[in-house]
C-alpha cells in the first residue's frame, strides 16, 4: 500500500522512476507505474523516448509480461491503453501480450471494463481485440446502466455495429428523461453522423429537451440544429426554442457557423423571420470577413425558403458587388446554386444569366449523371425559364431545345407506379368532372423544367377542350396543331404534400413559389390540390 501511494503520487517520471527501481515490484504495481508513467507523459507533454530505453522502465515491462495473469482487471485494461501512448508499437510483444490476456478474461471482465476497452479501442479497427469486445457488449447489453455508458457507446462504437447500436437506441429511449442537454446533444449527433433516423427516440429526445431550462448553451444550439437537419427531423417547438435561443448568440458566431446555421434552416423548411433577419444583417456588418462561398450559402438558404430581408436592396447590392468579378472563380454547382437562387429571389442580373447559360458553361455539366450534376441541371432549366419568361431585356444565349426535349422512352407505366396516392386520385377524379379522358393530360412535363400533375384547357365558358388537339409551347413535342381559341385558359393542377406545413407555410419553399411564377407567366391558371 505504501508503495501503490507513492506511485500514484509520483509528480514527475524521474521521480516515479526512482521509487521503483530497485524494488520487488509485484506485476500488478508494476502495471500501476507504467499507467502513472503514461498520465505523466501526456500531462506533461514530454517525450517518451527517454523513458522507453530506461532501464528502469525495461524492468517494469519485464515485470508485467512475467507475471501478467496477476495483474487486476482495473491495472489490465488501463495498461492497455497506457502502452501505446508511451510510444510502444501496438504490433510489438509487449501490447500483444496485454492484449491476448485481455481477450482471456472478456468473458469474466464487468461491464464498465468492456465500455473502457470499447471506447479506447474504438479508434484502432484493426485491433483483433475489438470485434470481440463488440460481441460481448451486443450479448451483454441488459447490463447497460446509467445515460453515461448509453452516450459513451453510441457515440465512439455505435457505428461499428448496427446490434448493438439497436440496443443503445432502446436503452436511450428508456433513460431519456435523465439525459441533460449535452447528452441529447451527443445522442443527436451520433444518430445524426450514421444517418440513423429512430423516430421514437429522436421524439423522446425533443419532448425532454423542451423540458430543460432556457439557455441551452451554443454548442448545444448549433449541433441539435446540425442534427436535425441531417436527419431531415422537422420538430416545430424545438425548432422555434432553437431559432429562438441562438438569435442573441448570432454575433458571437464565425461566417461558417452562420451560413451553416442558415442551410440547416433551410433543409428543414423553416423560417423564423427574426433569426433570417438577424443574419442579412450579421452579412452586412461582416462582408469583410465573410467569403464568397459564405455569402452563397446564405443566399441559398434565403431563396430556398424564400424569405426576403427588410433591407432587401441594400442587402442584394452588397451581394452583387461580392459577386463581381468572382463569378468565373466559382465551382460551376455553387455558381448554378447562386444563380438559380438570385432568380427565386427575382434579383438575377443578365451577366449571371450569360454566364450559366452560355454552351461552354452547361456543357460541362452535361453526361454527369452524379446527383449534385442532375440536381443542378435541373436548376440550369429554371434558370433558363427566367431568363425567357422574367428578363425581358436579355437577348440570350439560351440552352438550344434538343437539351430541354423529354426523354422519349419514358416508361408511363412506371411513372404510374411511383404516383403518390393524391397524384391517383387526382387522375381518377377529373375524367368524371370533366366528362371525359380526352380533357386532360397528366404528369406533364414542360420544358419550364417543371412537372404539372394535369392540365386542361377551358374555353371562355370554363367548358373543358380536348387538351391534346392544341398547339402547347410547354412541350418539348406538341401533339395538336390547332392554337387556343380566344378567351381559352390553360389550367395546371399542383398538388401539395406537405401535410406538417399550414397553407400559409406553402409561400416557404422557394421552389414552388418560383415554379408558380414561371406558370402563371406561361399563361396558366394554376390549381393547388391537397
Amino acid at each position: 500500500r505504501q508503495l501503490q501511494e507513492l506511485i500514484q503520487g509520483a509528480s514527475d517520471p524521474q521521480e516515479l522512476l526512482q521509487v521503483c527501481g530497485g524494488r520487488g515490484l509485484s506485476s500488478n504495481l508494476a502495471a500501476m507505474a507504467i499507467t502513472r508513467l503514461a498520465r505523466l507523459t501526456g500531462d506533461g507533454q514530454l517525450d517518451t523516448e527517454s523513458i522507453r530505453r530506461d532501464p528502469r522502465f525495461q524492468q517494469l515491462l519485464d515485470t508485467v509480461d512475467g507475471q501478467i495473469s496477476q495483474v487486476w482487471n482495473t491495472s489490465l485494461v488501463q495498461l492497455l491503453r497506457s502502452l501505446p501512448a508511451l510510444g510502444l508499437d501496438r504490433a510489438g510483444r509487449q501490447v500483444r501480450s496485454v492484449e491476448q490476456e485481455v481477450l482471456w478474461r472478456l468473458r469474466r471482465l464487468p461491464l464498465r471494463h468492456l465500455v473502457h476497452l470499447a471506447e479506447h479501442l474504438a479508434g484502432h479497427r484493426d485491433s483483433p481485440l475489438l470485434p470481440e469486445v463488440l460481441r460481448k457488449l451486443e450479448l451483454r447489453w441488459t447490463e447497460v446502466e446509467g445515460t453515461r455508458t448509453v452516450v459513451t457507446l453510441m457515440v465512439k462504437v455505435g457505428h461499428l455495429s448496427p446490434t448493438l447500436m439497436e440496443r443503445l437506441e432502446d436503452k436511450a429511449l428508456e433513460l431519456a428523461e435523465q439525459l441533460d442537454p449535452d447528452e441529447i446533444r451527443r445522442i443527436m449527433l451520433a444518430l445524426a453522423f450514421q444517418q440513423r433516423r429512430c423516430v421514437p427516440l429522436l421524439r423522446a429526445l425533443s419532448y425532454h429537451l423542451l423540458q430543460k431550462p432556457p439557455e441551452l448553451g451554443l454548442p448545444v444550439l448549433t449541433d441539435l440544429l446540425f442534427a436535425c437537419s441531417k436527419l431531415s427531423f422537422q420538430q416545430p417547438q424545438v425548432l422555434h426554442r432553437l431559432s429562438l435561443e441562438l438569435q442573441p448568440h448570432l454575433g458571437t458566431l464565425s461566417p461558417v457557423q452562420v451560413s451553416r446555421c442558415a442551410r440547416s434552416f433551410a433543409a428543414l423548411r423553416w423560417l423564423s423571420r427574426p433569426l433570417a433577419e438577424a443574419i442579412a444583417q450579421y452579412s452586412l456588418d461582416n462582408t469583410k470577413d465573410m467569403s464568397v462561398s459564405h455569402l452563397c450559402g446564405i443566399v441559398l438558404s434565403f431563396a430556398r425558403l424564400n424569405f426576403q430581408p427588410s433591407s432587401s436592396e441594400e442587402f442584394f447590392t452588397m451581394i452583387h458587388e461580392q459577386l463581381q468579378g468572382q463569378v468565373q472563380e466559382l465551382d460551376p454547382h455553387v455558381l448554378t446554386d447562386v444563380v438559380w437562387s438570385l432568380c427565386v429571389l427575382q434579383q438575377a442580373r443578365p451577366p449571371y444569366l450569360h454566364e450559366v447559360l452560355s454552351p461552354e458553361f452547361h456543357t460541362r455539366l452535361q453526361g454527369d449523371t452524379s446527383p449534385r450534376a442532375q440536381s443542378s441541371w435541373m436548376k440550369l432549366i429554371h434558370i433558363n425559364t427566367t431568363a425567357r419568361l422574367e428578363t425581358p431585356g436579355y437577348q440570350g444565349p439560351f440552352l438550344p431545345p434538343e437539351v430541354l426535349r423529354e426523354d422519349k422512352d419514358r416508361d408511363k407505366d412506371k411513372d404510374k407506379d411511383k404516383a403518390t396516392p393524391l397524384q391517383q386520385g387526382l387522375w381518377e377524379a377529373l375524367p368524371g368532372a370533366l366528362g371525359g379522358r380526352n380533357l386532360a393530360r397528366h404528369n406533364v412535363h414542360t420544358v419550364f423544367g417543371w412537372d404539372i400533375d394535369a392540365e386542361v384547357v377551358l374555353d371562355s365558358d370554363h367548358k373543358p377542350l380536348p387538351v391534346r388537339d392544341f398547339t402547347a409551347p410547354h412541350l418539348s413535342h406538341s401533339q395538336g396543331t390547332k392554337p387556343l381559341p380566344p378567351g381559352a385558359k390553360r389550367v395546371a393542377f399542383l398538388r401539395w404534400e406537405f401535410p406538417q406545413f399550414s397553407s400559409r407555410g406553402r409561400d416557404l419553399l422557394g421552389r414552388g413559389a418560383l415554379a408558380r411564377r414561371h406558370l402563371r407567366k406561361a399563361g396558366f391558371l394554376l390549381v393547388e390540390v391537397s
